[in-house]
């Protein structure tokens, strides 16, 4: 959505340009930067919404972010 798109664009002006070290240094930004603060804003939200508690709520971000961001940091292997 809006938030992405906007993050993708502040993310091309930080660093313009379209080779792959430039594509490294983006996925790095994005994966370590943005990624594990938008999930967690996202989880407290729709949370919040859904009516758990702040303690319930807490536990949830917290069960779901480490399953999340530990499989994301993990690097991925190439396709055959």
């Amino acid at each position: 959505g809006p938030v992405v798109g906007s993050w993708y664009r502040i993310l091309d002006w930080l660093i313009p340009g379209n080779t792959k070290v430039v594509a490294v240094k983006k996925v790095v930004l994005d994966q370590g930067g943005f990624a594990p603060c938008f999930l967690g804003c996202f989880l407290a939200v729709t949370g919040a919404v859904n009516g758990l508690s702040v303690q319930d709520n807490w536990s949830k971000i917290q069960q779901v972010c480490a399953a999340a961001l530990g499989s994301a940091e993990e690097p991925w292997e190439p396709l055959p």
